[in-house]
């Protein structure tokens, strides 16, 4: 098993207070003759459409000391989970978690911003500390 990323337990203890009940930690998946695993995965129940809604969450910590190095790397993950997700899971959502931190300076270069235009990245920014979700960006 793949080790956890530092603040994969103060993510999910964010989705939690967000009453997101936690249905995988990680998610197994296999595809075509590779498996994979996405750190949590997680259902909330929609009341007024009386459905639910399904994510997959990948959390990156960003603490190497090259970002651009674990940006090549959360997005080759982001791509490859999300091409599994779309065969096997159609109907639950990926989201790359970020830390706010790294969301206010690197995820604000235009680099990455037209990065994450053009490949179509979903965002859930967190708070390390205080286990919080900052922001959903779709």
């Amino acid at each position: 098993m793949a080790a956890k990323d530092l603040f994969h337990e103060s993510v999910k203890r964010a989705l939690e207070k967000q009453e997101w009940c936690i249905t995988d930690d990680p998610l197994p998946l296999n595809y075509g003759g590779v498996k994979i695993q996405i750190d949590l995965a997680a259902e909330r129940v929609l009341l007024a459409e009386r459905g639910t809604e399904k994510i997959a969450v990948e959390v990156k910590s960003f603490l190497n000391p090259s970002t651009i190095t674990d940006f090549y790397g959360a997005l080759g993950q982001f791509l490859s989970y999300r091409l599994v997700l779309e065969k096997v899971e159609p109907d639950r959502r990926l989201y790359l978690a970020v830390p706010v931190e790294t969301y206010e300076s690197f995820f604000q270069l235009g680099f990455t911003k037209s990065a994450i235009q053009q490949y179509g990245l979903t965002l859930l920014v967190y708070h390390p500390i205080a286990e919080e979700i900052a922001q959903w960006i779709d």
